[in-house]
């Protein structure tokens, strides 16, 4: 009995039941918006096998001390590990949608590019905790954009734009986050700039021209290539500020609006919940991202703040993209939405990475600064 209750005890010290209680509202949305439109319940019952695998992955975690990810090459092996499954992919890979980027075990589908994610994030806290003393150097622009470059190269081959894109937000915003010299960066970033205008102008051809400017503003063409943002856009501002009711969202039911249980998951959900449910949506997400960046603020050293930061751009950044693409003023990049879309590969990901920040939250708070010496954040 008192061994029981000591094992409660710890995992009450150890887990953050805010963010826990905030991310159980926004599955449910999910399974509930994605069960709302079809008699069977393929993806609903597949979803919910996914989500308790997910939970059990971040209770495990969390029970992790993670310190050892700091002295180790585990970081290294694990981020290499995940680099050789994406070129795997080239030769055994499964097609989907256009992209060669699953990985078919058995009856369920792994997407590995949503684990470069969570491996990148690792590696550049790593780099950068070692080296916040020299960050200044541009050297670790360079190197740290030569992680970042490679499984973005391959990702975007595949293709699978959404995906790279979310690899390079990752590392642009660890690195205005590490402390490296701003005035690099922006050099860095006004050749990438000189490189796309010289591109666009004497490169390209004006067909390839005409195929960028349709993807960048899908609603130019709504009977083409913008008919899904077209449609997705109609269910959002159909919702209006109630909604139409769960499993009455005519966009969804009558399936104008495709791919509702992923790419599009945000535009169902608002054209039932309406103005009112995508507050309270906005809410909860907004609960996880504060309760993230409390616990990275409180890390032992560097590298568990820099871990929790990058969890946070993550996240941040496929919200940003799937609302934006849902409302007609991002391109459609196939990006799910955080904790609702349907798959189990980003909800692994997500609740590991969760798992992982709870199992350092743990020793962040009572850890001794004459052990982690000059890595830890803030005057001695």
């Amino acid at each position: 009995m008192l061994a029981a209750l000591g094992k409660i005890g710890r995992l009450e010290n150890r887990l953050d039941w805010l963010l826990l209680s905030a991310t159980v509202p926004l599955v449910l949305f999910g399974l509930v918006t994605m069960n709302s439109f079809t008699v069977e319940s393929y993806y609903f019952a597949r979803q919910i096998t996914w989500i308790c695998l997910a939970y059990a992955l971040f209770l495990g975690a969390s029970f992790i001390d993670w310190r050892w990810l700091r002295k180790s090459g585990a970081v290294i092996t694990f981020y290499f590990a995940v680099l050789g499954i994406l070129l795997s992919l080239f030769l055994i890979g499964q097609v989907s949608k256009g992209a060669q980027s699953w990985l078919a075990l058995g009856g369920f589908s792994l997407q590995p590019a949503d684990f470069m994610k969570l491996a990148l994030i690792l590696v550049l806290a790593k780099y950068f905790s070692k080296r916040h003393v020299e960050i200044a150097n541009i050297r670790h622009i360079i190197v740290s954009g030569l992680y970042a470059l490679i499984p973005f190269g391959i990702i975007l081959v595949q293709p699978d734009f959404g995906s790279a894109l979310i690899i390079f937000s990752i590392w642009l915003g660890m690195i205005l986050v590490s402390g490296v010299s701003k005035k690099h960066l922006a050099l860095l970033l006004i050749l990438g700039v000189a490189s796309s205008v010289f591109a666009w102008s004497f490169l390209l051809h004006p067909y390839q021209q005409k195929r960028i400017m349709t993807f960048v503003n899908p609603l130019a063409d709504v009977r083409g290539s913008g008919y899904n943002a077209f449609q997705s856009t109609i269910a959002v501002g159909s919702g209006e500020v109630l909604g139409k009711g769960v499993g009455y969202g005519t966009q969804s039911r009558l399936k104008f609006l495709p791919e509702y249980q992923t790419d599009f998951i945000f535009a169902a959900f608002a054209e039932e919940w309406g103005l009112i449910g995508v507050l309270i949506f906005f809410l909860l997400f907004g609960i996880i991202l504060w309760r993230i960046a409390k616990i990275a603020m409180v890390g032992a050293t560097n590298f568990e703040t820099l871990f929790g930061l990058g969890l946070i751009i993550m996240l941040l950044a496929h919200f940003i993209v799937h609302v934006g693409m849902n409302i007609g003023i991002l391109p459609v990049t196939g990006l799910p939405m955080p904790f609702m879309s349907y798959g189990g590969s980003h909800l692994l990901v997500e609740f590991l990475g969760l798992g992982i920040l709870m199992g350092m939250r743990k020793y962040s708070l009572s850890f001794h600064r004459d052990d982690v010496k000059n890595e830890f954040i803030g005057p001695q």
